[in-house]
């Protein structure tokens, strides 16, 4: 069994409220995009999970992957049922990026699962899974264009089009803590929603759509700044930073990639709206 788990980007992103539990509340606008890993499920004749990596390398505890993470949840919940498998994943959404791959991988794996063990588990049950696992999961499950609420596993569903538009996406390889990242903005509601902001036409988004985690990531790393005027200049209609960074995007109605010659080791796609 195969599957494409691909990533997402935050059209606004408001961080309204710290929470007890040491969270915090935020809003925003997740929109799929077609950027994508590669995720397969097949029989082992061992007795234990086994879990295989290629493309882009995940360094450090495998352990504490979100594919095998998924993969133990089920277990646990279905100790009859869930069985020793073979993960073999393709990573090639880069990491620690805003893009959500890992949250992806481990989203596409509790459905999948859910799929291969027959567990008939409802959407609803795949999400507070996927809130186990972390804040982003439970999107992919939807996996639509949706605002997030709470730890931004309370979505709603948008009528969001922009088929027809291109995604650019510009990594330059900055590694942002997420941590450190929080630590910079002071929460506030704003008095305009981004769900407002995100049902006007998308011309008007340059004016007033925000990513909270931008301003102070771009004062201490300034090539984010940089990738985002150029996409404003080569004709972009909207261009911001994604989660806590540090890849920046940019919508174009049309772009030819050859415009663009950004550093060689930065990471940079066009990819279409899902």
């Amino acid at each position: 069994m195969v599957s494409l788990p691909n990533c997402k980007i935050n059209l606004g992103l408001h961080i309204t409220e710290k929470r007890t539990d040491g969270f915090h509340n935020i809003e925003t606008c997740f929109l799929p995009v077609g950027l994508k890993d590669a995720l397969e499920v097949i029989p082992t004749e061992t007795n234990k999970l086994q879990f295989t990596n290629v493309g882009t390398t995940i360094v450090g505890d495998i352990s504490k992957n979100l594919c095998v993470n998924a993969y133990q949840l089920l277990k646990d919940a279905f100790p009859d049922k869930v069985i020793p498998i073979q993960i073999l994943l393709n990573k090639q959404i880069p990491m620690g990026a805003g893009l959500g791959g890992g949250s992806a991988d481990g989203a596409f794996t509790l459905l999948m699962l859910n799929e291969y063990f027959k567990l008939e588990l409802t959407t609803e049950q795949l999400i507070e899974f996927a809130l186990m696992l972390g804040s982003d999961c439970p999107f992919f499950i939807i996996n639509k264009p949706s605002i997030g609420k709470g730890r931004g596993e309370q979505l709603e569903t948008l009528p969001l089009n922009l088929k027809g538009y291109k995604i650019l996406l510009v990594n330059p390889g900055i590694h942002v803590s997420t941590k450190w990242a929080f630590e910079q903005i002071k929460p506030a509601i704003r008095e305009k929603s981004i769900k407002e902001i995100i049902l006007q036409p998308v011309a008007t988004w340059s004016k007033e759509l925000i990513n909270d985690f931008e301003a102070p990531i771009s004062k201490e790393f300034p090539a984010i700044a940089t990738i985002k005027r150029d996409l404003y200049a080569k004709g972009a209609v909207y261009a911001s930073m994604t989660g806590s960074g540090s890849t920046v995007f940019g919508i174009f109605g049309q772009v030819e990639e050859s415009l663009f010659s950004f550093p060689k080791n930065y990471m940079v796609r066009m990819a279409e709206v899902m």
